[in-house]
């Protein structure tokens, strides 16, 4: 008796390992030694119906063409289908493994992403987070077509957060983006179907943080940065909705949110002109990006001749004077021809700020 309760457990324990492997086309096998100390999947507790699959059980065929859960409950496939019971992962994102209450499992593959080879032939830069530095404004031209979704694109909300900075110019400086209130450790999704061309880290990205780059088949780049961390790499197929990273505050930032921003060709414009943030929602599935757009002071809610007058806007040119011993704002001003007030607008700073000697204060012309 001490001898068969172990080859019982044995049994039960190895049991599912010599489950029959079936496939659409082919019946995979693999050896026992790698089923017992190969790497193991781990178990994801989601569920997965199975439409539009031929599954193949005792020889016999049996087209999904309706909803698998309806046949399930038909009498005459009652114990002939088996029930999906749970999934597993694989080394490969687009493929599971479907477990059923019979023991029996399949593969099932998922489809990728529709992202075309071209897109990683122009400007393919990996090492750096902006890849287009050779190509001027005015060689865009005066507006391009973009198709955002249709039936075999979908998109997604970047982050689960309202707009708390928006894309402007910022105490002199561009806001080349939208920042989202996303709560620290929430999840960052890929907006559109695309390929990673950038995932760094802080110490390469500065005021970034750790950022993820994506492009599309568009020739859109989505911008996703200040992340605690990101689960993507370079070269890899997302699709639209699918997780990239998570929430955080790295690089220059000054609490947890996601900087998330929209580029053509090197040249950012407002995200809100893509995204309705306040509701979730795409504005459209076609846009039309004009060149105008492209100004930092060009953003959602003009009109057309409000986003061209605004394109003829000078963004001021900014200095630094470092602050020398006997120095006041009222000294510095008059020096640069200023005021106070402009100074103190500039720096964002009171009127009655104490200087330091060394101290950087900021002009613009």
């Amino acid at each position: 008796m001490k001898k068969i309760i172990p080859l019982i457990l044995t049994l039960l324990f190895t049991l599912p390992i010599f489950a029959q492997d079936v496939t659409q086309d082919t019946i995979q096998k693999e050896s026992w030694f790698k089923r017992v100390f190969g790497k193991r999947t781990v178990v994801v507790h989601d569920t997965i119906q199975v439409h539009d699959t031929v599954i193949v059980f005792s020889n016999r065929y049996i087209d999904f063409d309706e909803d698998p859960i309806e046949m399930m409950e038909m009498e005459e496939y009652r114990g002939i289908i088996p029930l999906p019971i749970d999934t597993l992962d694989t080394d490969d994102k687009f493929q599971k493994v479907i477990l059923f209450d019979n023991g029996n499992w399949i593969f099932l593959d998922i489809p990728k992403p529709d992202v075309p080879d071209f897109i990683s032939d122009d400007h393919w830069k990996t090492s750096t987070v902006h890849a287009y530095s050779d190509i001027n404004l005015q060689d865009l031209p005066e507006d391009t077509t973009l198709i955002l979704c249709d039936s075999t694109h979908h998109w997604h909300i970047p982050g689960e957060g309202q707009v708390v900075s928006a894309y402007k110019l910022r105490r002199s400086h561009k806001h080349q983006g939208v920042d989202l209130g996303v709560t620290f450790g929430n999840p960052i999704y890929a907006a559109f179907d695309g390929i990673v061309r950038v995932a760094l880290p802080t110490r390469v990205t500065g005021g970034y943080g750790n950022v993820v780059v994506l492009r599309h088949a568009n020739g859109l780049e989505t911008y996703y940065a200040h992340m605690t961390h990101y689960i993507v790499e370079t070269g890899d197929l997302v699709s639209a909705g699918e997780i990239i990273g998570y929430c955080g505050s790295t690089g220059r930032s000054t609490g947890p949110h996601l900087h998330f921003e929209t580029r053509f060709k090197g040249q950012s414009f407002d995200p809100e002109r893509i995204f309705d943030f306040k509701n979730g929602v795409l504005r459209d599935t076609v846009f039309t990006l004009k060149k105008d757009y492209f100004s930092i002071y060009s953003h959602e809610g003009q009109s057309d001749a409000e986003s061209k007058a605004a394109a003829q806007k000078v963004v001021p040119k900014r200095t630094a004077y470092t602050v020398k011993k006997g120095d006041t704002l009222s000294s510095i001003a008059k020096k640069h021809g200023t005021t106070v007030s402009k100074l103190c607008k500039w720096n964002n700073i009171s009127q009655k700020k104490k200087l330091q000697i060394g101290q950087k204060i900021y002009i613009e012309k």
